[in-house]
């Protein structure tokens, strides 16, 4: 088979791709990956046949720019606003159709652009695959496979947001459907009509363990995230047994020039006396406005979690899924910070965050724009002083495991492309 990959222009997002990429490549399947050319060297680095679609994104620019524009909205969170912490079942705005309307205009002003959209269709009419596998926010490659024939399938990076807001919003009455008005006259220009895969795929692979949510109308085939952290040297002190419990504070690595995360001098302060050795994981960016770093801190711009994880007692992070997936591999106590750029929090940090507290396994500590040091530093006691957090992240890492690898769901991919495909 002939597979082509699908990714937006955030180098996690790539990386989510990667194992399964390679489980298909070393299976004799050919494998190409697509991105911007933002992501060029990100391509080329994964080993793999890379091609750009569209001109440079420059996403970093366009994101910050739309800070203060996003300031003077009304609060895309009220209950998150008013307590400090969200939940899953809440909608931006308070309406799924505002949050689905927002969501696919930012993804079509800032990642496909009309150049992008027509060099991905051009390119699956030149290499034909048989199967395209997408980035969930990546709509036009739904197109680009329904034009070519090849079957479409759907790679979640974290919870299925998409599916949930397809779910409100059928069952809520409302204006008109922005994504469909979007591709539907594409398709149109080559002889296709509009169904509901090109919202969903035709069917989704879920690398999320079985408590995190799904939603009607997907077919979800389930898959073990191996987390990948890109090429990387690993310092010699990572390997070295800690003589005290370690620490890790990461705010991840997509959204470092822009607002939304975390403050990085609260989490420093947290820690800040604590019996441990804390790793942090920030630029110089992050560090800007920070002028004291506590002595117990060791501030390092990057440091492969899969690495760093095994010898660590707990993390904190904003519920990104790299450090999610790393931590539950590792069985590692999870600290959950979600950022507060509009929607995103509702992307994977607050359904992580509330499954892992519910399972003992993690705390929700609150969203970054109400994050206190007192707080973390109390989520952060918590964790490391009631060993029951440690035996049930335990647990989880047995659970998910326990999940079908990406070797093994290769055959699956296979029975569903010939189905499938046209």
């Amino acid at each position: 088979m002939r597979i082509l990959f699908v990714t937006n222009v955030f180098r996690a997002h790539l990386l989510a791709q990667a194992a399964l990429a390679w489980a298909l490549r070393t299976a004799g399947h050919e494998v190409c990956v697509a991105g911007p050319p933002d992501l060029e060297q990100d391509l080329a680095h994964t080993g793999l046949p890379g091609v750009t679609i569209g001109g440079l994104l420059r996403i970093d620019e366009k994101m910050a720019a739309a800070g203060p524009h996003y300031a003077q909205l009304p609060p895309a969170d009220p209950r998150g606003r008013r307590t400090g912490r969200s939940v899953q079942t809440d909608f931006g705005w308070g309406d799924p159709h505002t949050e689905f309307a927002d969501f696919i205009g930012g993804t079509r002003a800032a990642m496909f652009p009309d150049d992008a959209v027509d060099d991905l269709i051009a390119l699956a009419q030149r290499w034909r695959p048989d199967l395209v596998i997408t980035d969930p926010t990546c709509f036009p490659a739904m197109v680009a496979a329904r034009i070519t024939g090849a079957a479409c399938a759907r790679q979640l990076f974290a919870v299925d947001r998409i599916g949930q807001l397809r779910e409100a919003c059928r069952n809520r009455p409302g204006p008109a459907d922005p994504l469909r008005e979007w591709l539907e006259p594409v398709l149109a220009r080559h002889g296709h009509e509009w169904d509901e895969s090109i919202a969903v795929g035709q069917w989704t692979i879920s690398p999320q363990p079985a408590w995190l949510p799904e939603f009607g109308g997907v077919h979800y085939v389930p898959m073990r995230r191996i987390p990948v952290n890109g090429p990387s040297i690993v310092p010699d002190w990572v390997f070295e047994p800690p003589a005290r419990r370690r620490i890790c504070l990461t705010l991840g690595i997509s959204h470092r020039q822009i607002g939304g995360a975390a403050s990085v001098a609260p989490l420093l302060e947290a820690v800040d006396g604590l019996d441990a050795e804390v790793v942090a994981t920030f630029d110089a960016h992050q560090l800007r406005s920070v002028t004291t770093i506590p002595d117990n801190v060791r501030a390092v711009d990057f440091v492969p979690l899969n690495a760093l994880l095994p010898t660590c007692s707990a993390i904190v992070h904003e519920g990104g899924s790299g450090a999610f997936a790393g931590a539950l591999e590792h069985g590692v106590p999870q600290v959950i910070v979600p950022q507060e750029f509009t929607i995103e929090k509702w992307l994977g940090p607050v359904a992580i965050a509330e499954g892992l507290e519910a399972r003992g396994a993690g705390v929700y500590a609150a969203n970054a724009g109400k994050l206190t040091a007192e707080t973390l530093r109390q989520s952060l006691k918590l964790v490391l002083e009631d060993p029951s957090y440690a035996a049930n992240a335990d647990r989880l890492r047995t659970e998910v495991r326990a999940m079908p690898t990406p070797n093994d769901l290769v055959p699956v991919l296979e029975k569903l492309t010939a189905r499938y495909r046209a």
